[in-house]
């Protein structure tokens, strides 16, 4: 069996500690809850009606081709917005200090095409564990072998192209998820080198069942109700899909694989040296934390860092903590990485995408 990775902290930082109890302190004197709040209810409402306002009027069929693509192409990004604002919090537990409360919000997952439990797996476990370790992150190998997005991965002569055809490469994660990526994932015997054996039996029935229902509300569903063709039906469906995936493909790949953020790799033993806090600030970077829209529409994963480091407190929190977070960081003499704009931060991605091709050259 694979030696699991372990960080050891060889430098003793208290980085950690300290920062958690700071935060521990702000919630304290401020007498809040690290779940939801009255604006967190309210924003869950306001993307959940938009989402069934936005299906309805798609049912409907009262609108011209144009105009049901334009609905087509909303209700994706509305659904990645879901994902992002509802969905991961609720995966976290973060959503509420009710276990049912996030069990049910995550059951939303399956709505936007992906399997809760598998996520669970890549993302909680794997992803906030092994961030941005080759071999491990498996979230960082989008389009493996034409998508380097580290240093350690092998060149192939095409990438040197790979800025260029990125993008519309990410606009597929969406369609990757419904139709193959769920079902890989779930049948392997390994995800990055966490092993993935022994699923409970029922989480089988959940995967095969909800993929069913997703198929028959946004497959079956249109071409039994809507008088349109099986072509329109198809360029609806991509419309929605090419959209959400291209959102949740930047949202990714803006705050892990942008300049400054680094892709280490174990020591000799085997073993990561740096604390698990401090591996976080080094490979994770915020982009446009000042704006009040891409904190509302990214559910706070504009702000990975005070994700990465409290993924169980509610996103609508994190604005508050990042003073504390940043201010911390400063003491240690510790990296803590932010472009200052969406834009800024996919100029970014854009040159490390660049550079990483270039060596294919």
């Amino acid at each position: 069996m694979t030696k699991p990775l372990k960080f050891t902290n060889a430098n003793r930082s208290t980085f950690f500690a300290t920062v958690r109890e700071r935060v521990d302190v702000y919630f304290q004197s401020q007498q809040l809850s690290r779940h939801a709040n009255g604006a967190m209810w309210a924003k869950t409402i306001f993307f959940l009606v938009a989402f069934v306002g936005l299906y309805s009027l798609i049912m409907s069929g009262q609108f011209g081709p144009w105009a049901m693509m334009g609905l087509a192409g909303m209700l994706g990004a509305c659904c990645a917005f879901i994902g992002f604002n509802i969905c991961h919090d609720a995966l976290h537990g973060a959503f509420s200090a009710n276990k049912r409360v996030n069990k049910a919000f995550s059951l939303l997952f399956n709505l936007i095409g992906a399997n809760p439990y598998v996520w669970t797996i890549t993302h909680n476990i794997v992803h906030h564990t092994y961030t941005n370790i080759p071999g491990h992150d498996e979230d960082i190998e989008v389009a493996p072998g034409l998508v380097r997005l580290s240093a350690e991965e092998p060149v192939r002569p095409w990438q040197r192209f790979q800025h260029l055809y990125a993008f519309p490469l990410y606009g597929l994660a969406s369609l990757s998820w419904v139709v193959r990526k769920d079902y890989i994932k779930f049948f392997k015997s390994k995800i990055g080198q966490h092993p993935t054996a022994n699923h409970p039996r029922k989480e089988y029935v959940n995967l095969f069942a909800y993929k069913a229902l997703y198929y028959a509300l946004f497959i079956v569903a249109p071409l039994v109700v809507l008088d349109i063709t099986w072509w329109q039906f198809l360029i609806g469906f991509l419309t929605l899909h090419l959209v959400e995936g291209l959102v949740l493909g930047l949202v990714f790949q803006l705050a892990h694989v942008v300049e400054g953020t680094a892709f280490p790799t174990p020591d000799e033993t085997g073993d990561m040296q740096e604390a698990w806090a401090v591996h976080q600030l080094r490979t994770t970077a915020n982009f446009a934390p000042r704006s009040a829209v891409a904190s509302f529409l990214c559910g706070g994963l504009n702000r990975q860092i005070e994700h990465h480091l409290f993924p169980r407190v509610c996103h609508i929190h994190y604005p508050a903590l990042a003073g504390i977070i940043r201010q911390t960081a400063q003491e240690f003499e510790l990296p803590y990485l932010e472009n200052p704009s969406f834009l800024a931060a996919l100029r970014s991605h854009y040159r490390m995408l660049h550079q990483l091709g270039r060596a294919a050259a």
